[in-house]
Parts: structure tokens; C-alpha cells; sequence
């Protein structure tokens, strides 16, 4: 069974759509309400990964399923630069791009790499005195990886591939 394909945007059309097409999803198959919540979990949090990480979304959602094995989709257009292609990558549960399998894919990758930008960065030293009073600020100015660490530890599979501006999320999750 394929779900309907929901757009969704910046603005966040599209994003109760989704999830309630997951619940659908989830009704349709049978599955227990835990393992229901569980599959609105990751449509949740993939998507709010795309966005954290592409800053940008306008992306298409949809869920693909058969019995209770789950692959959920999203695909999303962004300009794409070192530090994005790094963050997605590393969050798929093997560590490689899905796109660079065959010796075609593995030189259009290359060739995608070389041309990626690095990003620029402008950094300002704040005073001691101001330090306190910008209450939350994390030290390490690294992406927070909530949704990297939900998709990978509760998911079987997560896996990324990057064509052009173009990347593709899959989530895959087989229920017993």
C-alpha cells in the first residue's frame, strides 16, 4: 500500500497532514496503538530533522507499506553544502550515501562533493558580562541530534541519498 503524497512546507502546511496519513497508515495495517505511536514518532521526527538540517522544507511525504514492514518517505530540495551533505549522511544508520552505489553514482558523488561550498561562518566573541545573560546557549555549537538519535535507536533502517540539490529520507520499520 502507498499513502497519498502531502506536501509540505516552511510554514508548516502539510505537517498535521502527514500525520494523521500515518495514523492511517497505522489503522489500515493493524498495528497495536504503541507500535502506532512509534510510526508517527518517525514521520515526526524525520521530518523535523529535514528541516533542522536543510533549514529549508519543501518537501514530499508518503508511506509505503506491506503487512507491518514500513518504509516511510520524504524527499526535499536544498542548496547543498559540505556541512548539510556531512549532517545527513552521518544520520543514516550505515553512514554512506544510498546514491553512490554503482560506479556511476559513486563518480556523480564525487563530482558533487568537489562542488559542494564550504560554509561560511562569522563568529563574534561575546563579553563575559553578556555570556550570562544569553541563558541556553550550548557550548558546543554542534546540531542537536534528537531526531538522528530517536531515528536510529527505535528505527531498522535510515537511509539518505543525495542527488544535485535533491535528497531523499527513507525510515524503514519492520513491527512484529
Amino acid at each position: 500500500m502507498k499513502t497519498d503524497v502531502i506536501q509540505i512546507d516552511n510554514l508548516g502546511n502539510g505537517f498535521r497532514e502527514a500525520v494523521e496519513e500515518t495514523k492511517k497508515a497505522a489503522e489500515f495495517q493493524g498495528l497495536t496503538a504503541k507500535q502506532a505511536l512509534h510510526l508517527q514518532l518517525f514521520a515526526e521526527e524525520m521530518l523535523s530533522m529535514a528541516h533542522s538540517v536543510t533549514g529549508e522544507m519543501k518537501a514530499a511525504f508518503w508511506i509505503e507499506s506491506e503487512d507491518k514492514a514500513f518504509d516511510l518517505h520524504m524527499t526535499t530540495q536544498t542548496v547543498m553544502d559540505k556541512e548539510k551533505r556531512y549532517l545527513l549522511i552521518s544520520s543514516s544508520t550505515a553512514k554512506k550515501h544510498e546514491a553512490a552505489s554503482s560506479f556511476l553514482g559513486k563518480l556523480r558523488d564525487a563530482i558533487e562533493r568537489a562542488m559542494a561550498s564550504d560554509v561560511e561562518r562569522t563568529y563574534f566573541d561575546l563579553p563575559e558580562a553578556l555570556r550570562s545573560d544569553v541563558g541556553g546557549v550550548a557550548k558546543d555549537q554542534e546540531w542537536d541530534r534528537l531526531e538522528r538519535s530517536v531515528l536510529l535507536k527505535l528505527a531498522d533502517d535510515v537511509k539518505i541519498a543525495i542527488r544535485g540539490k535533491e535528497v531523499h529520507l527513507t525510515v524503514s520499520k519492520k513491527f512484529a
